[in-house]
């Protein structure tokens, strides 16, 4: 027999279909008694089982199709109407919350865009830095230099990409300095690339010190949406700027290590660093 929070689980997952699958984003009352039950059950229900409200997962589901017809459209203009939007006005009201940037800049891919990137080794293991003309827009952790070469690419498909200079390898130094002594302050400029969101919970994290730790659950109710804990836990997924922007800090509500996007290993033995220099 299944059981009635079962039951409820596959209305919601059921309603998430609807969302995802709908041109227009059902009303809460049409998605209530498509579940058949009560408008406040059916919002209270979906909130503590999703994580966020119907609203919310309905805005979120849009950005998210914004930014896969942005790259792949003719034009910004079809973009908007691929995704969903039936006037331009109401797009471009949303759009610095969903991508963080203007739309032309996000379609971009980094057209025009000339980024210099070297590749250090620290006890990490080899570690990938790159900048725009407004700063550092990505730092990123691994085992292989090609394969960090390829990640930034891929991040920034149209820009070109040149290997820094000997004058840049000072800014890779200063990096994988700070990767060992993580209690020193990252002076370097950032050019942070997110969406309005995940900029709110990368803010929320520069506020950990070092050798503190917060829970997921914490910093959702720090940047005001506390019910946005799954949100947060995707916006630390999405962080290219590692370590300078300390996602390593953030953990499960019992204090255990969940996945890091650069390894649990990695993440354990950054905590550790932090807590000898404390």
């Amino acid at each position: 027999m299944v059981s009635q929070d079962t039951l409820y689980a596959e209305k919601m997952v059921a309603a998430c279909r609807a969302i995802e699958q709908a041109d227009e984003a059902p009303s809460l009352d049409e998605l209530a008694k498509s579940a058949g039950i009560s408008r406040f059950h059916f919002h209270r229900l979906f909130t503590r089982i999703i994580g966020i409200t119907p609203k919310a997962y309905a805005k979120a589901r849009r950005a998210e199709r914004v930014r896969q017809e942005l790259p792949r459209s003719s034009s910004v203009t079809d973009a908007i109407y691929e995704s969903g939007y039936n006037s331009n006005g109401r797009f471009y009201s949303d759009s610095a919350d969903m991508l963080g940037m203007s739309p032309k800049r996000y379609r971009a891919g980094g057209a025009g865009e000339t980024i210099r990137f070297a590749v250090g080794e620290s006890t990490l293991g080899a570690i990938l830095v790159a900048s725009s003309e407004h700063g550092v827009c990505a730092i990123l952790i691994g085992n292989d230099p090609d394969v960090l070469a390829r990640d930034l690419q891929d991040r920034f498909p149209k820009a070109k990409l040149i290997g820094g200079d000997h004058d840049y390898e000072s800014i890779v130094a200063k990096v994988v300095g700070f990767v060992q002594s993580p209690r020193t302050r990252f002076d370097l400029p950032m050019d942070v690339r997110g969406t309005a969101f995940q900029q709110r919970v990368w803010k929320a994290l520069l506020q950990i010190p070092a050798g503190q730790t917060a829970t997921y659950t914490e910093v959702a109710e720090r940047i005001g949406s506390p019910a946005a804990v799954r949100a947060v836990a995707g916006a630390c997924a999405a962080n290219a700027l590692a370590i300078a922007i300390p996602c390593h800090r953030v953990v499960r509500h019992d204090g255990s290590l969940s996945g890091y996007r650069w390894g649990v290993e990695r993440k354990r033995a950054l905590l550790d660093m932090e807590a000898a220099q404390s």
